[in-house]
């Protein structure tokens, strides 16, 4: 069984949008993120971006998951291991 799930992406019919409301910029979010992690994309893209932009978006992940998750979360959620 996959440790990892992108359901939202292939199921979601809503507006995908930002600044319209709070629940559309959540479901926007993750809609984007989503479709960005798909394994076709980031073997195209990710030998395209800059030192500094790999950096960028591993600081802003790594910051975001440090602040909003509690470390048994972070492990169970994020690692998908049950060591924390």
């Amino acid at each position: 069984m996959a440790k990892h799930s992108h359901n939202f992406v292939d199921s979601y019919d809503g507006f995908v949008g930002f600044g319209l409301d709070r629940k559309t910029d959540e479901n926007t979010i993750v809609f984007y993120l989503q479709k960005f992690s798909d394994d076709a994309l980031m073997k195209k893209l990710v030998k395209r971006l800059t030192d500094d932009e790999l950096s960028e978006i591993f600081h802003l992940l790594t910051r975001l998951l440090k602040n909003h998750l509690e470390n048994t979360e972070y492990h169970s959620l994020f690692l998908k291991d049950n060591h924390g």
